[in-house]
């Protein structure tokens, strides 16, 4: 019943937050009066100088997030939507977000995930850095750790990981490699508590340095909200000692998208997702699989169950509306985390299913803010509240 009442008061709010077309087009001067206050163009002067330059903006606003890790958060957040000079409609436009957000659950966060295209992509430089406290829910490691194990831990992190790749071959696929660094410090955790009893490696903080090969394939027609095209990353790194590492292992990751158009008569969007994580040697509790967040098993707790390895994959329906700044989407997946490959089991996949709202703040780089409720077969349910779609 308290599922069934969540998920009826969302629907309920979708359907309110859909106004009439007409009203659409009498509100839409206001809202573009609205985010073009937020906005700041660095180069306006040069490109009124010179129509061959693409027109850069930073879009700034205040940011109002909700998930079930976080509670409500409040900060700033910022977008650069850029080209380099000498770049066309062959180059896609790169994107630089900063965020900075304060939650009710006493975290913050300073992050940026970042892909920026060189002139008719001949390179392409992505990554993220991260500074954040960052209190956790832990429940144990493995597939079936009990609800009644819940305990709150809390640390800090810094996460630096840039990747420089060339294209190769074909204009899409590129082929390169970075570094990273990822510590973990200051943590603190409950005497006498799960993490204190069982003490996995690197409970109580650890420093992951090392080298990474990365491959990527990227033919998605818009970075942020993608209608068409391929996104495939490979990286594999490798940590150790050497350079100040407090651990020796390996780690594979895998990202596949794939979007595709409903029909020719409209723009609704299929898009799929798969991911997977494979950790290999003497992995800390902060490079394992973590299942659940806002944007893969949506519904699930982040952390809620932690293994070495995780495969995960969802299919989004996504729909729009003429002439319309509103859109809606829902969403299935499935997915579990593993130590062995034996231990991965299509009867024992843990599912997820959801709906969402959409609302259009930037319509030419179709930039969007979304609500989403997900939920599964094992959790009743939450809410997420963002910018930009979930993959």
């Amino acid at each position: 019943m308290k599922l069934y009442k969540k998920i009826v008061l969302f629907i309920c709010f979708l359907a309110l937050s859909i106004p009439a077309q007409s009203q659409e087009k009498e509100n839409e001067s206001g809202i573009d009066k609205f985010v073009e206050y937020f906005t700041f163009y660095p180069n306006r002067k040069k490109v009124a100088q010179d129509s061959t330059l693409y027109l850069s903006k930073i879009i700034t606003a205040p940011i109002i997030s909700y998930s079930p890790e976080t509670s409500l958060g409040f900060g700033v957040g910022a977008k650069y939507l850029f080209k380099f000079k000498g770049s066309g409609e062959e180059t896609r436009t790169s994107n630089m977000p900063v965020s900075l957000l304060y939650t009710l659950n006493s975290q913050f966060f300073i992050f940026s995930g970042f892909e920026i295209f060189t002139n008719q992509e001949k390179w392409v430089i992505s990554g993220n850095i991260l500074f954040q406290n960052y209190p956790r829910l832990y429940y144990g490691i493995g597939q079936n750790t009990p609800e009644e194990n819940e305990e709150i831990y809390d640390t800090y992190q810094f996460l630096f990981e840039p990747i420089l790749l060339k294209q190769a071959f074909t204009r899409y696929l590129f082929l390169g490699g970075g570094v990273r660094y990822n510590k973990i410090y200051d943590t603190k955790i409950e005497e006498n508590g799960l993490l204190a009893t069982t003490q996995p490696s690197g409970f109580n903080g650890s420093t992951s340095v090392g080298f990474e090969l990365a491959a990527l394939y990227d033919s998605r027609d818009n970075i942020l909200n993608a209608s068409k095209g391929w996104y495939m990353e490979l990286t594999k790194g490798y940590y150790g000692t050497a350079l100040g590492g407090t651990h020796q292992f390996e780690l594979t990751r895998f990202d596949l998208r794939h979007y595709m158009k409903i029909s020719s008569k409209n723009d609704d969007v299929l898009a799929f997702q798969a991911i997977g994580h494979f950790a290999n040697g003497d992995a800390s509790l902060s490079e394992l699989a973590l299942f659940g967040n806002e944007e893969m098993m949506r519904g699930y707790i982040e952390g809620r169950y932690i293994e070495e390895n995780l495969l995960a994959a969802q299919v989004e329906y996504r729909k729009t509306f003429k002439d319309s700044r509103f859109g809606m989407v829902a969403f299935l997946g499935a997915g579990d985390v593993f130590n062995k490959s034996k231990d991965l089991s299509l009867s024992d996949l843990k599912l997820n299913y959801g709906v969402g709202l959409r609302f259009m703040l930037d319509k030419k780089e179709k930039l969007n803010i979304r609500f989403d409720f997900g939920s599964g077969n094992n959790t009743d349910g939450n809410f997420y509240v963002n910018i930009a779609e979930a993959y």
